[in-house]
């Protein structure tokens, strides 16, 4: 029988917009999902930006204003894989007019934009996901699986690092395409927003919620060119953030996150100490989980290495056989049979803007705390 297509609206072209298309271009292949996605238009200023893209991803149309595309009676998801600064409005148009949204991380600049987002597609009743990716990495799903099973008992602590090194140089300019990220007002927030976003909603899913922070930022070059006023102006987003966390079950955490790490790219760990065991997983090895089980026998007791490939795996019985891995783009794929599956079971897609919403709660009290000098509550 043939699905129902469900027809794609994409709103960006750049690195985020790739992987999304991708994701429902394979996503069928693979899984058993309720609606066929079909991309339907994708959307950008520059016109033949859009068209190039289109043409490579197999769009069907294009649009230069995200307006038109909200309006389009032929689309029925509006994702939003543009700039900070684009989420906000784009998304509450889109839940006015019925659509599905699904936006990209962070969902808003701050707590205050994305507590008017989610009251948008609640009122409007319509589905609505965050891509906060990394839950869907099969070890990290497995480590949820473990710690929701209770074998690693009460959790005692929780630490997270997300570490770059590609703004370091005096050189690099701020704004514009490709380096909106270092424009406040376009991206919000620096390493904070960016990179501790993805630590913090993998945290609160594995661990439950975070009460209050005491955190400390710095911007270690102070001014930059700007792309596009042309001048020498202030550079306002954190380049380093660091912070202490209490968890709600009253386990302790710290957390960093830094563009000025010499030598990583891209290095994004956490580990996980309870009563019994413990857990470590790191993005550079993402198909590997780290197990210690105090419980074992003595002379054997020891971190594991668990292969995450084997058909009992989270979301593996799907791709290949047992000691074949899977990728960074895969997790994108899991994350739209997610959302199809709960659209068409008539459920919530986790991470929702609601729960999108927390995290920007505890970054906005990072960056509260690191002017106040004082803990701050998160809620």
């Amino acid at each position: 029988m043939a699905k129902k297509p469900l027809n794609i609206g994409m709103v960006g072209y750049g690195f985020m917009g790739r992987t999304h298309s991708n994701a429902f271009s394979q996503v069928g292949h693979f899984f058993n999902v309720p609606f066929r996605p079909v991309l339907k238009a994708t959307c950008a200023r520059n016109a033949d930006r859009a068209k190039a893209f289109a043409e490579q991803w197999g769009y069907e149309s294009i649009e230069t204003d995200w307006r038109k595309l909200v309006e389009r009676k032929d689309i029925d998801v509006i994702d939003i894989a543009s700039p900070n600064d684009t989420h906000f409005e784009i998304a509450i148009a889109a839940a006015k007019a019925g659509k599905m949204v699904m936006c990209e991380k962070p969902l808003g600049r701050s707590a205050t934009e994305s507590r008017q987002m989610v009251e948008a597609v609640e009122k409007a009743k319509v589905p609505n996901m965050v891509w906060y990716n990394y839950r869907r990495v099969p070890a990290v799903t497995l480590a949820k699986q473990l710690i929701d099973e209770g074998k690693l008992g009460k959790i005692f602590h929780y630490r997270a690092k997300f570490l770059q090194d590609w703004t370091i140089s005096k050189d690099l300019p701020q704004g514009g395409q490709g380096l909106w990220r270092l424009d406040a007002s376009v991206a919000g927030s620096g390493v904070t927003g960016d990179l501790l976003a993805h630590c913090i909603d993998t945290a609160m899913w594995l661990n439950g919620g975070i009460t209050k922070v005491s955190g400390m930022t710095e911007t270690f070059i102070k001014e930059r060119h700007h792309n596009i006023t042309g001048k020498t102006e202030p550079v306002r987003i954190d380049d380093a953030s660091l912070f202490l966390a209490r968890f709600a079950n009253g386990s302790l955490a710290s957390f960093e996150a830094t563009r000025y790490a010499r030598g990583h790219k891209a290095l994004y760990t956490f580990e996980i100490n309870g009563e019994n065991a413990s857990i470590f997983w790191d993005l550079h090895d993402l198909h590997r989980l780290q197990y210690f089980d105090h419980r074992d026998e003595g002379r054997t007791r020891g971190w594991r290495s668990v292969h995450i490939t084997d058909g009992d795996h989270p979301y593996m019985d799907k791709w290949w056989v047992p000691g074949l891995q899977i990728g960074y783009e895969h997790t994108f794929i899991h994350q739209v049979a997610d959302f199809l599956g709960a659209v068409g079971g008539g459920k919530p897609a986790a991470p929702t803007f609601r729960e999108a919403l927390a995290t920007d709660l505890v970054t906005d009290a990072v960056l509260k705390s690191a002017k106040t000098g004082q803990w701050e509550s998160a809620n």
